[in-house]
């Protein structure tokens, strides 16, 4: 669990100094001339750098080692890049100085060298680098710790928790700062190519869970991994620095500039604003989240959200003596088994109200403080400080790395927190310094005392004051909550030259592909091709950029390409194979999704160019009045509450964002790739567009099959294959071919040809027809797998939720953390097909649609924390049935991909007025509804629980829980829905959720009762429903029945409400058993 080298037993190794090490001297009282010049001021900080720092470094690396006495061999990333950053920052001091007597060079060539050795290991493991892009997983990342004499690994993947993103993030952010201020540390094109992979490597940190910070995960240290807000808001930054620059500073050229995916950077913005203030779902808060919201990376945008997240870190974290890491965090506490590498269940419970307290944190706050021009917090921070700092060798301040309980005052400090004393690590005592801290300090005190200001240790303005958010040009220009009120340019292309002279005819004036030339448009698919030669570098195995789309964002810019301007139309006007593509209303509402999110999210100087792909086949039947209404309402130039300008795209390229891709030609002998532009439609002169006439949505009856598959499944397959000649009907030929190609394979020869494309041509046909029942069938025969899928799921991860996947009534898959699109392929398929083949796409559609729906508006899903697609299907079914009244129900699976959509949409508002408890309870149980603080009020429910709660065959224990576990973390919200996982029906789930709020506000307000058996919640209910039936046969003459639909019928509260039988059940279970005596209880006889 922990090396021998940091326990709290002192070496027979150590320094002489005046004092304890428990009384350390503050450092304000430290011997001071009256008056120093600039000089020694610097000489000062100089010789504590030299001594503290700078003396640890390896000759030979250039790294820093974790401990600073004995023989230790291993190296940080992370400690190394804050001793480079020290040395840099006294550098940049130095610079005032005409005469340095070579200092200046001396301590950036300290910082390069150690920059350099950083790079040199990472280099030698490039390997990996080309693995961790293709799958983001523990065991292919880039080491986090090297050898810190030779850069050699020394430990394996199953020895240390290698993948932190922070780590390779907090290098790309310095690099960049450090080659801003002047410094050269990039040298080959080798170097420029493999720090371009590093970012493609970054760009996927909203959807990698990684060790974080702390190298250990979650906060149970069991080995798992977490998606940190520390990782993926350092990972932002880092983005944000390093795209458009310049490896090789001022003297380099196009080659050695960085690109990043914008839309890729806009996700980890995304992902971090919907994850913070929470650090992780095990990690309430955390202080690894300073350095991401103030410096080095200063990654939160929002001011709110900066307050918001740093409120919550001082008020939960912050002692006397530094803040604590996390609540219940063992590290190195007196509790903490040092042979162990992981924690068994429940065993942070022991550390509550132990934690250690760094005095690092204490500096982040003084930085944080100089940077944001607080005097007070400065000076609040500085106090606090002094105190706990001490003397070592030859008058250094020494910062210690933690304060802990001794083992003999940790029942005390438990009783009593903040009572008693704390001695600090042994730092100082033996040598052992914590160089994270120390060089921390340096770079704290040039601040405080003036003699670097916070431009200089940030030359690329990660941070901006708010009053010059406006005036202060960056790459992003991302800073500050400002309104962004964006006028989108928008070209209309006409797939040919006679769908332009029709679209003419109804006043909507467009442009061909040949009348914008030389100016070229390809699809998004061909500057991904463009990309993939960026990186590249054969010497290093490294492949360049990995196969992924380009977003709508970065399909808004203009390109450069060997010597081609080209544009790009976006993702949505993509021919796709899967069906939803066929549904204009779809494409048309894909349209203005797209235009919000541009407007919501370009920050970039210049005007975003969006360019809408008209094909003839848009217009064809129904699907001309809404095309022809969306072209209209752009010529009016407001989509949707986007504001847009429509003209020639000649005429707008002169405002729009220009990208230069000089990489794919960088030697003059290599072969020129080829990409293939959108080419106008050649067809007849004269030839004028045919509108089909209009093809109205296929009636129930031409949806349903005239066949039963049951009556067809078991018969001999001469027999199938003479019905399949016979039939005319797709439903029923998609059927019998579901038959055949489950018995005789897809390659199985019929009159038609194979059962594969037989089923691919009732695919066409069903689609042109709109039947969309038969679309489905088939689409899910041949295996369809629509686009953006995984980032789908992904958008419903970052938010905080899991997914699950499954038949509403049978087995669910849980997913808690990103797959790739074909792990989610086979869980769809096996768990969706063997019950109905049309689920498993229609499943496909509304991951699509609730991924979309979330990352937009996602109060629609507050008070869902599990997203069971299955089971919002089972809702959508029921609203049909509430709509239907006494007529037969539409069929969902017959319904539109839009017409699905606007359900989805509709059952996720807030249930309408009027309608029954039964129909209000089927829906929100059916979505996993609950009310606000509802997970709170369970964890105080076990609070008083000893023998833990069962429902439906499921148990909560009290404990482990409440020792694993906090009331507000997310883990145990997540615990407590796989507790009522086990319910089948929705309405019964929903009557347990009032249950446990009514159970909640009994012991609330009853602080002198508690439950002495085990809560069986399905008797508690059954005993209100007993209650309840009395009453009825009693006042209406009902006979007693099973069902309980008249109980889910009956209003919460009001007289004879569902909540007075629940109350009385609860009460009369309580008062079985035994009431706590009390002093002040007026019945207690004496």
């Amino acid at each position: 669990m922990a090396s021998s080298e940091d326990k709290h037993t002192a070496s027979p190794r150590t320094f002489s100094r005046s004092g304890s090490v428990y009384e350390p001297l503050k450092s304000i009282n430290l011997p001071r001339p009256d008056s120093e010049s600039l000089w020694d001021k610097l000489d000062r900080y100089y010789k504590i750098v030299k001594i503290t720092i700078l003396n640890y470094q390896s000759p030979t690396t250039g790294l820093f080692p974790t401990h600073t006495v004995g023989d230790c061999k291993k190296a940080k990333v992370q400690d190394s890049l804050y001793c480079a950053a020290s040395a840099w920052a006294l550098a940049l001091a130095y610079r005032r100085i005409d005469d340095d007597k070579g200092r200046t060079h001396e301590l950036e060539h300290s910082a390069i060298k150690c920059m350099r050795g950083i790079l040199f290991c990472y280099m030698r493991q490039a390997d990996k680098v080309e693995q961790f892009k293709q799958d983001p997983s523990p065991s292919k990342c880039l080491h986090s710790i090297f050898n810190v004499h030779t850069g050699d690994e020394v430990l394996s993947y199953d020895e240390y928790g290698h993948i932190q993103i922070n780590a390779v993030s907090l290098f790309l952010l310095y690099l960049v700062e450090m080659i801003s201020s002047g410094l050269q540390i990039i040298y080959s094109t080798d170097e420029v190519s493999f720090i371009q992979n590093l970012v493609f490597c970054v760009e996927r940190a909203y959807r990698v869970p990684d060790f974080g910070i702390w190298e250990r995960g979650s906060k149970y240290n069991n080995g798992s991994t977490e998606l940190h807000s520390s990782s993926v808001g350092l990972a932002k930054a880092a983005l944000e620095a390093v795209n458009g620059f310049n490896l090789f500073g001022n003297q380099g050229c196009s080659w050695s500039v960085i690109f990043v995916d914008f839309d890729a950077h806009n996700r980890n913005r995304q992902t971090l604003c919907s994850l913070l203030p929470r650090e992780s779902r095990s990690h309430n808060t955390d202080a690894a989240l300073l350095p991401c919201i103030s410096y080095p990376a200063f990654a939160v945008d929002d001011d709110a959200l900066f307050y918001q997240t740093l409120d919550k870190i001082v008020r939960k974290l912050k002692g006397k003596y530094g803040f604590k890491r996390f609540l219940r965090d063992g590290y190195r506490t007196a509790l903490e088994d040092f042979n162990r590498r992981y924690y068994k269940p429940a065993e942070i419970k022991l550390f509550d109200g132990i934690e250690c307290q760094f005095p690092l944190f204490f500096i982040y706050m003084i930085i944080d403080g100089v940077f944001r021009g607080n005097a007070e917090q400065v000076k609040e921070y500085q106090e606090l400080l002094d105190p706990v700092l001490f003397q070592a060798f030859e008058g250094c301040p020494v910062v210690p790395k933690y304060y802990y309980v001794p083992a003999d005052f940790v029942e005390a400090e438990k009783k009593n927190p903040d009572s008693q004393k704390r001695f600090p690590s042994n730092s100082g005592r033996d040598g052992k310094l914590f160089l994270w801290g120390q060089a921390l300090y340096v770079i704290a005190k040039l601040l405080v005392e003036e003699l670097v200001s916070p431009k200089d240790i940030d030359p690329v303005h990660r941070y901006i004051p708010p009053k010059d958010q406006r005036n202060i040009s960056m790459r992003y220009s991302n800073q500050g909550p400002l309104e962004n009120d964006v006028m989108i340019h928008v070209a209309l292309i006409a797939e040919s030259q006679r769908l332009q002279v029709f679209l003419n005819t109804y006043g909507i004036q467009t442009q061909t592909p040949q009348q914008v030339e030389p100016i070229q448009i390809w699809p998004q698919q061909e500057l991904v091709k463009a990309y993939q030669h960026l990186g590249v570098n054969q010497k290093l195995g490294l492949s360049g950029r990995p196969d992924r789309p380009i977003g709508c964002l970065g399909t808004s810019k203009i390109y450069r390409i060997l010597g081609k301007t080209v544009v790009c139309y976006p993702i949505v006007f993509d021919l796709s194979d899967f069906y939803m593509s066929q549904d204009v209303m779809l494409l048309i509402d894909d349209i203005k999704n797209a235009l919000q999110l541009i407007k919501q999210y370009w920050k970039m100087r210049g005007r975003p160019l969006f360019l809408v792909l008209i094909r003839e086949d848009n217009i064809r039947g129904s699907r001309f009045n809404p095309i022809l209404d969306m072209l209209a309402s752009f010529r009016k130039g407001n989509v949707g509450d986007v504001k847009v300008h429509v003209d020639r795209l000649q005429t707008l390229i002169s405002g729009a964002v220009v990208e230069q891709l000089d990489f794919l030609r960088i030697n003059e002998t290599e072969e020129l790739p080829e990409f293939k532009s959108f080419e106008e439609l050649e067809l007849p002169k004269h030839s004028k567009v045919k509108r089909q006439t209009s093809t109205p949505n296929a009636s129930e009856l031409e949806q349903q099959a005239e066949i039963n598959i049951n009556d067809w499944k078991n018969k001999i397959t001469y027999d199938i294959l003479q019905k399949l000649n016979d039939c005319n009907c797709l439903a029923s030929q998609a059927i019998l071919l579901s038959i055949l190609l489950k018995r005789e394979g897809p390659h199985f020869i019929t009159k038609e040809g194979t059962v594969y494309d037989q089923i691919e041509r009732i695919y066409r046909r069903s689609g042109s027809k709109k039947l969309w029942s038969v679309v489905r069938c088939a689409a899910s025969l041949l295996g369809k797998l629509v686009d953006s899928l995984a980032p789908s799921i992904t958008n419903v991860l970052v938010q905080g939720k899991q997914v699950t996947l499954g038949v509403f009534g049978h087995e669910e898959e849980v997913i808690s953390n990103p797959l790739s699109p074909g792990v989610i392929k086979d869980i769809i398929y096996n768990k969706c097909s063997p019950h109905d083949e049309r689920e498993a796409v229609l499943q496909q559609e509304l991951v699509i649609h609730i991924g979309w729906i979330i990352s937009n508006s996602p109060e629609l899903f507050s008070g869902m924390l599990k997203i069971r697609v299955g089971w919002i299907i089972h809702a959508m079914k029921y609203e049909l049935k509430i709509r239907a009244g006494d007529m037969p129900a539409r069929d969902l699976y017959q319904l539109s991909p839009s017409e699905v959509k606007q359900l989805l949409l509709d059952i996720l508002q807030p249930q309408q007025q009027g309608r029954c408890w039964l129909n209000k309870r089927q829906i929100d149980g059916s979505l996993n509804r609950t009310s606000t603080g509802f997970y709170d009020r369970v964890w105080q429910i076990l609070e008083r629980t000893p023998k833990g709660i069962i429902v439906s065959g499921k148990f909560l224990p009290q404990q482990p829980t409440l020792s694993d576990m906090t009331m507000y973390e997310m883990n145990f919200s997540l615990l407590v829905e796989d507790i009522l996982q086990n319910i089948s029906q929705p309405e019964y789930r929903q009557i347990i959720v009032e249950l446990l709020m009514v159970v909640s506000v009994i012991l609330e307000r009853n602080p002198e009762l508690d439950f002495h058996e085990k809560v069986d919640l399905d008797k508690l209910v059954k005993d209100a429903f007993n209650d309840f039936q009395k009453d009825q046969s009693r006042l209406k003459g009902e006979d007693k029945q099973d069902d309980m639909a008249s109980f889910y019928k009956t209003p919460p509260l009001g007289k004879r409400g569902t909540c007075s039988y629940l109350t009385k059940s609860v009460m009369n279970f309580l008062l079985e058993g035994e009431v706590k005596p009390s002093n002040d209880d007026p019945c207690t006889v004496c």
